[in-house]
């Protein structure tokens, strides 16, 4: 059992992060694409139970959808402090 959730959670990271890269336009990677998707995950889940929202859909669609909502948060985040950092002349 554990196995399997650990093995749900890869493949809901890889997913998420892959489709966050696709609208944001990112370039990381399969293995990129996989941390931006599981920190994704975390935040997009603490986002929503910070705002009392709940997942659009349920079981591991809404899921799915909330690993998206937060890699999107952290790759927009990601892209705002690296524009903010010092520029090279």
């Amino acid at each position: 059992m554990i196995f399997g959730t650990i093995l749900a959670w890869i493949v809901i990271g890889i997913v998420a992060g892959f489709l966050a890269n696709a609208i944001t336009k990112g370039g990381y990677g399969l293995g990129g694409d996989m941390v931006i998707g599981t920190i994704g995950a975390l935040i997009g889940g603490s986002l929503f139970h910070r705002m009392e929202w709940h997942p659009p859909l349920s079981a591991i669609v809404g899921t799915l959808v909330t690993a998206f909502v937060g890699a999107v948060v952290l790759l927009v985040g990601l892209r705002i402090v690296r524009s903010a950092g010092p520029t090279r002349a």
